[in-house]
């Protein structure tokens, strides 16, 4: 194995899922909490347009940026939803949010940097800082803060080595989500340290409360910011592989080179079938399975803070919750474990988002109420016999 790939972990959500599936082929019951990517079906209008552009030959490779259509579909949506103007031709299309991540800080992150980012986070935010030879800075997530990072503490994270800020909102896997003064204070730094930022926004229309503050909210920060978002989430598309990025014109051309070299470009016809993301037929469907999420939530939060041991913030987005276990007497990967061995519910612990998520389970809600409610009742029972 090439060394730079020493001290990479992968996604712990597709391992738990294969210990998962393996318990129900021997006859167990599972619920299954562990993976993050809707449990709706893609909204219909999106399935036609793939369906009829397979049919009409849109299987040729796409220009690597992305088609055209796209990329001012995408730049007319966020133009309108914030007060920054987006120009597509400031967007580059990529198969899947992850690759736009990768493309981002493999183009503009040389080794020996460093790149700060809040933890617990989504993995592949230090595998790519790695891969790049750079050194991941983490900052802690404070539960007492609503897993907001403290800008103090980034404040003094910063060294002449820093090139890079990683922010993600609403967060995987705490659900939690960034009041603009955060994001503010984080440009300033940036400005005043000459830095980037990459902001993952892919969970932006996944929200139970106010809209939550965007990067594209802050005058002046489009020429130090990589904007990263994707259909994966919000539209039900995991499989269909379709992200996207906005990312400042002078560093356009790495970014391009590095889709270039890497996958080409997106599927043609995946990329078509996005366009129907932005039609009224399908913001209906998001609200309504937004709706559901929320149901979710509150009967999952409520069902976990009244067992012992057990404490859960309610999360302002995403789909996820982020249980503090520490009152169980054991580990996180311990309790997550068991959890599924014992009870069959199938969970991740926080340190698969790194050493800051010990004392904390990542449950995703993205299953059924009446799953849920199951999970609930397993976990419970699991909680009385300790």
């Amino acid at each position: 194995m090439a060394g730079r790939m020493s001290g990479i972990s992968g996604e712990a959500a597709f391992e738990t899922l294969a210990r998962a599936n393996e318990l129900e082929r021997q006859g167990r019951s599972v619920v299954h909490l562990e993976i993050g990517e809707p449990d709706f079906d893609t909204p219909s209008p999106i399935v036609n347009a793939g369906v009829d552009w397979l049919k009409k030959g849109a299987t040729h490779y796409a220009p690597v940026a992305g088609i055209w259509e796209l990329r001012q579909r995408i730049a007319g949506e966020l133009s309108g939803r914030y007060p920054n103007k987006i120009d597509p031709s400031t967007i580059i299309i990529t198969p899947g949010a992850k690759m736009m991540i990768f493309s981002m800080i493999l183009s503009v992150v040389d080794p020996g940097d460093e790149v700060i980012y809040p933890a617990p986070a989504y993995p592949a935010y230090e595998a790519a800082i790695r891969i790049a030879g750079a050194t991941p800075v983490a900052v802690r997530l404070e539960e007492s803060k609503g897993f907001r990072f403290d800008l103090d503490e980034v404040a003094l994270k910063v060294t002449p080595r820093t090139k890079m800020f990683v922010i993600n909102s609403p967060q995987n896997p705490t659900g939690g989500v960034l009041q603009l003064e955060d994001i503010q204070g984080l440009f300033k730094l940036a400005e005043e340290h000459d830095l980037l930022i990459l902001s993952d926004e892919i969970y932006s229309k996944i929200f139970y409360a106010e809209r939550p503050a965007s990067t594209l909210d802050v005058p002046g920060i489009l020429n130090r910011l990589l904007m990263v978002n994707g259909f994966s989430k919000t539209t039900a598309m995991t499989g269909w592989r379709l992200g996207y990025g906005v990312v400042p014109a002078d560093l356009f051309k790495a970014v391009e080179l590095f889709v270039n070299t890497s996958v080409s470009s997106t599927a043609t016809f995946t990329q078509l079938a996005g366009i129907e993301a932005f039609t009224e037929e399908t913001g209906v469907a998001v609200q309504s399975m937004v709706r559901e999420f929320h149901k979710r939530r509150d009967v999952f939060v409520d069902g976990l803070n009244k067992i012992k041991g057990i404490r859960c913030l309610r999360p302002a987005g995403a789909f996820y919750l982020f249980p503090n276990v520490s009152g169980l007497g054991m580990s996180s990967k311990e309790v997550a474990d068991r959890l599924l061995n014992e009870a069959g519910v199938a969970c991740l612990p926080g340190t698969a988002f790194g050493d800051y998520g010990e004392g904390y389970l990542r449950f995703s809600f993205a299953n059924s109420l009446s799953n849920i409610e199951s999970a609930l009742e397993r976990i419970k029972t699991f909680v009385d016999n300790l």
